[in-house]
């Protein structure tokens, strides 16, 4: 985490501190950074119209009230019912009224033994996490690198992969693995969800397509002005010779 820690009271009691990061680092990695990145805008975008879909990142989430302790801090994780435009430091699931729906970890070799063993235990079993996902970017342990989790009778099970994607019944969305990339598909639409940077290519796409089309419309304008003068032209050298054929020679001719 790269956030200050900072305090939080809660409670008449006692005081108690409950910290909004650690000092960490954000990433293990910068394609590990990256993807967490790139995940949270892209779903962020996905939900944009959903009021109560809060999707983020790299957060703490605490899970038990008075313990300052008891915290995780999941790369990518969406929660469902959750207002998106509340102010936080820190996801408090007490406070919320609700759990998280969605967890992504971006793992690796160096971080295997916490997110398959005591992060796993604590979705599955403290915070209760329907659907549980583990990515490793860079391939180094995780065979697929891609692996999902699912929530049945209080244990995680394997997602089976369909079509070389794991779908999340939570997101109504798929997940693929894009070489060291992690992306969305949608199978409504049959298509990835777009990337941030793939959404600026896209405008900037359409942009120049705009501006192709009013040069086309000015040169083609600019072609009907000068015709439609010809045709004036034309039509004054008609009317003038025909005016000319009406009133016949001049006495005296």
């Amino acid at each position: 985490m790269a956030t200050i820690p900072s305090p939080r009271l809660l409670g008449a009691e006692a005081e108690i501190e409950y910290p909004t990061g650690d000092g960490r680092p954000v990433g293990e990695t910068p394609i590990h950074f990256k993807n967490l990145a790139v995940a949270v805008q892209t779903l962020d975008r996905h939900f944009e119209r959903e009021p109560l879909v809060y999707v983020w990142g790299n957060m703490f989430v605490y899970y038990e009230k008075g313990n300052r302790h008891k915290h995780v801090s999941p790369d990518v994780f969406a929660a469902f019912g959750v207002p998106k435009d509340k102010p936080r430091d820190a996801y408090f699931i007490w406070e919320e009224g609700h759990g998280l729906d969605f967890v992504v970890e971006l793992t690796s070799k160096s971080t295997q033994g916490e997110d398959l063993d005591d992060k796993m235990s604590i979705y599955q079993d403290e915070i209760v996490v329907p659907e549980y996902f583990l990515f490793d970017p860079k391939g180094e342990y995780l065979d697929p690198p891609l692996q999902g989790h699912r929530l049945r009778a209080g244990k995680y099970v394997p997602i089976e992969m369909v079509e070389g994607r794991l779908p999340s019944e939570v997101l109504g969305l798929h997940l693929e693995r894009d070489a060291e990339w992690l992306r969305f598909y949608n199978p409504a639409t049959g298509s990835w969800l777009p990337t941030p940077d793939e959404l600026l290519l896209e405008e900037q796409a359409k942009r120049e397509r705009a501006e192709a089309e009013r040069e086309r419309l000015a040169v083609e304008l600019e072609g009907s002005g000068k015709e439609l003068e010809r045709l004036r032209k034309e039509l004054e050298d008609w009317r003038r010779r025909f005016g000319e054929q009406l009133r016949g020679p001049s006495v005296g001719e």
